[in-house]
């Protein structure tokens, strides 16, 4: 009791109101797709959480933008997800310690927590030319091999490091693939997509993890289901436009002021499995059809190639 209350102080301090966190554990909750019943449950996840699971972060073949979203995350505050809820025992962004130091993090962690950890990854990997990207004198395959294998659960956030994203558009000179296929561990690996992807799919996946002891259900791509069970245009707040077909054709256009569907300017939310349009971006401000962007399609397989040339109807 007095670590929750402790809890709630702190969020006070910070200007949000108890009422406003269970509006978020509401939220969250349905996101998970779990009935309300478990609100108070997921609440306690935050407020007193029973164990601190380490986590080791690696990051490979990537731009930092999964981290960079992540670290911008609400409900928990990043500071909050690493001080409370989780241990963070080594991720190269947030970390004080550096060089030799931190890969001592790393081995330590690895040894210590050996069948314990939760380990999440970062980035594509380089099959074809393994040199392309290192870390401390080794490849990221065998960063990769080394680490994961001894991991409790392991999370591919974003689309490099689920399906080689970026790093794997054509011509792909250094076989970059993602984590599941460079290890032959595809379904086992838990697939946040996005480029980057929502934090609350990660915060999701990771309090599914803690309150049910067990990672979420997935799809035929290893994502979680909650998430990515339903394409983009299914729950577009512009498919009445495309139903009625009020099309925007052009950007600038009286259509697009009035909001119209973006299809035929490149969306390729139909195409798309993900829960940004109910989700969104920065805490539930927006997300990129709101802001009149068409979707890109960036949470599918190899996207850069498949969905482009990009602002044209697929």
């Amino acid at each position: 009791m007095e670590k929750e209350k402790e809890f709630y102080e702190r969020l006070n301090a910070k200007g949000v109101s108890r009422r406003d966190f269970m509006k978020y554990c509401t939220f969250l909750t349905a996101t998970m797709g779990l009935s309300s019943s478990f609100v108070p449950k997921v609440a306690e996840v935050f407020a007193a959480p029973k164990q601190r699971p380490p986590v080791v972060w690696l990051h490979l073949g990537e731009c930092t933008g999964c981290s960079e979203s992540t670290l911008r995350s609400m409900y928990p505050w990043i500071d909050e997800l690493v001080l409370e809820i989780l241990s963070i025992e080594y991720h190269e962004t947030i970390m004080t310690a550096s060089g030799d130091q931190a890969e001592e993090n790393l081995h330590n962690a690895i040894k210590k927590y050996d069948g314990k950890f939760i380990c999440v990854v970062e980035g594509a990997i380089p099959l074809k030319y393994p040199g392309y990207g290192r870390v401390a004198g080794k490849d990221f395959i065998d960063i990769a091999k080394e680490v994961v294998p001894h991991a409790a659960a392991t999370i591919a956030i974003g689309s490099c490091a689920n399906f080689g994203g970026i790093p794997a558009a054509a011509p792909n000179p250094g076989g970059y693939t993602g984590l599941g296929e460079a290890l032959g561990m595809e379904g086992k690996i838990v697939n946040i997509a996005g480029c980057p992807p929502n934090p609350i799919n990660l915060v999701g996946t990771i309090v599914n993890y803690l309150l049910l002891g067990k990672l979420p259900a997935l799809d035929d791509l290893g994502r979680p289901l909650f998430a990515y069970a339903k394409t983009i245009h299914d729950s577009c707040p512009r498919r009445s436009h495309f139903e009625n077909d009020e099309m925007v054709e052009e950007f600038g256009s009286e259509e697009a002021a009035l909001g119209y569907c973006l299809y035929k300017v490149g969306c390729r939310g139909p195409e798309t499995y993900n829960n940004c349009a109910v989700a969104k971006f920065n805490d539930g401000t927006s997300w990129p059809v709101e802001a009149g962007h068409p979707c890109i399609g960036c949470s599918e397989p190899q996207f850069w190639d498949n969905m482009t040339p990009f602002y044209e109807e697929l």
